[in-house]
């Protein structure tokens, strides 16, 4: 069997990296709803978990894009994955009852440390597969690293609800915390020559120059709103606890299904891409992608049956991977080396944080009009969303790859 030419050491191990903070991160996530919700039994405290992530993340997303343009993308890499042990090991001594107090505010305060470290993670891996990578393989070799990634959002939430299932949420969080302190470590042997030191500019003066290159880039910021957007109405993960226990009546291990439906979807279409990358109508491609997407939440709301809706969540994955390689081809395609640390924390504004506040708004959407509806509803916005994007967006509608190569 030949592997792909791109399968260098460093970019293996870059995946490495990858593939074990998704898991982590990924069973963290699922654990930390199982585990609010059941504390609370509240729709808004699993928002309130996406709130309590989203807001110390906004405030340090620029200053990690600035850090790794000017610093070393690697160690801030390893930085990340420590500060996520720390937060694994914080959230395993909750559930076993090692620290005193409430334990709701515990939790999101470990969800806020979480934001802070994943402001470092999305432009430290942008930046390094630059790095490891020549031009001309990203296209298929950005498809290898959503496959890897949408793995990780597979086997992390199937995971994360095994363990809750059968050895209690103590211990899924101790297998995060191992995952965790293994994605620093690989990460710190990375051998990979980095470009030299920026010359010094004032930090808001460098992050200004990050956002008028987005600003000014109909092509990136329109792909970035599209998500942003389609993702802050359309995401039903943040409620998917609410719909096992009150909808389809199932334990954690049908949470972590569901959870991982929508990946398994993703890593498909994802490893279908990196041997055949889209070049022509790419932009009607990602357009249509999300449209899917919304029509099968919309879906998802509408059946009571748990298998369909794994089914649907997993259409959901396949057309969000498709938008996912899409996008990801652009933002490496069009953004300069020596800008990827400030774009990628600026596309990670946009993208990152609207899973979180998508979960916000689901929480406080569910709470307001009832669960199914609140669903239905966001499957109708991100139609809407596509529908404008492609009328306001003629040149993100009528792209083609190759224009960009």
């Amino acid at each position: 069997m030949q592997f792909p030419s791109y399968l260098n050491r460093a970019f293996v191990q870059l995946l490495a990296f990858r593939v074990q903070i998704v898991l982590a991160y990924q069973i963290m996530a699922v654990v930390v709803g199982w585990h609010i919700y059941e504390l609370t039994a509240d729709p808004l405290a699993l928002g309130l978990v996406g709130l309590a992530e989203v807001i110390p993340y906004f405030g340090t997303a620029l200053f990690a894009g600035y850090a790794i343009d000017h610093y070393s993308r690697r160690l801030f890499g390893v930085l990340s994955g420590l500060m996520l042990f720390i937060n694994a090991l914080t959230l395993a001594a909750v559930s076993a009852g090692w620290l005193q107090g409430d334990p709701t505010l515990w939790i999101y305060a470990s969800i806020a440390f979480t934001g802070l470290a994943r402001a470092f993670i999305a432009p430290t891996y942008s930046s390094l597969f630059a790095l490891v990578l020549p031009r001309k393989k990203y296209a298929k070799a950005a498809g290898l690293g959503s496959s890897v990634f949408q793995f990780g959002l597979v086997i992390g939430p199937a995971l994360g609800g095994l363990l809750v299932g059968f050895a209690g949420t103590t211990a899924a969080y101790l297998v995060a915390m191992t995952l965790c302190l293994g994605s620093a470590l690989t990460l710190f042997f990375l051998r990979v020559k980095e470009p030299p030191r920026a010359a010094s500019t004032p930090v808001f003066t460098s992050i200004a120059e990050g956002l008028h290159f987005v600003y000014r880039n109909q092509i990136l910021l329109s792909a970035q709103c599209l998500d942003m957007f389609a993702v802050l109405f359309g995401g039903t993960v943040a409620l998917l606890p609410a719909f096992i226990q009150d909808i389809f009546h199932y334990g954690p291990e049908g949470l972590g299904i569901l959870r991982a439906a929508p990946a398994v979807g993703a890593v498909m279409m994802g490893l279908y891409l990196a041997r055949h990358p889209i070049n022509l109508h790419a932009g009607r491609w990602l357009l249509g992608g999300v449209a899917g997407f919304g029509l099968c939440i919309i879906g998802f709301a509408l059946t009571s049956s748990f298998w369909l809706a794994a089914f649907l969540l997993l259409l959901a994955g396949f057309c969000d991977g498709l938008s996912v390689v899409l996008r990801t081809t652009i933002f490496q395609l069009v953004t300069p080396d020596n800008m990827r640390g400030r774009v990628s924390a600026i596309n990670g504004i946009f993208i990152g944080s609207s899973n979180e506040l998508g979960a916000f708004e689901s929480g406080l959407a569910a709470r307001l009009m009832g669960l199914v509806p609140s669903v239905i509803f966001g499957g109708m916005m991100t139609l809407a969303v596509v529908g404008a994007t492609a009328r306001l967006a003629p040149q993100l509608r009528k792209l083609e790859l190759n224009q960009l190569h």
